[in-house]
């Protein structure tokens, strides 16, 4: 039986929905397994290169985090808060 691949876009959307944990729809890069399927899958292509292309396409929420990064379907992920924010949640 032949397989059909997946597109790159398909791969971390499918990963997306299947690594995350149930209710958060997220996956963090490298936790989840999901950088190293990646190279596995499409051997010779760069992981964060390809990530990058679908956040400036709108197809994925990304934001970086310790130890990696975390994606999801859009809309998920919040923008990253600026330093004027943090400091009005502080009381400052």
């Amino acid at each position: 039986m032949n397989k059909k691949r997946l597109t790159l876009e398909e791969f971390v959307l499918r990963a997306i929905e299947k690594l995350a944990q149930p209710g958060r729809g997220i996956i963090h890069t490298v936790y989840s397994g999901f950088n190293e399927g990646f190279r596995e899958y499409f051997p010779g292509q760069d992981p964060v290169k390809e990530v990058e292309k679908l956040v400036e396409a709108g197809k994925i929420s990304f934001r970086f985090c310790r130890g990696g990064a975390l994606i999801g379907k859009p809309g998920v992920i919040a923008c990253q808060s600026s330093s004027n924010t943090a400091l009005k949640k502080m009381g400052l």
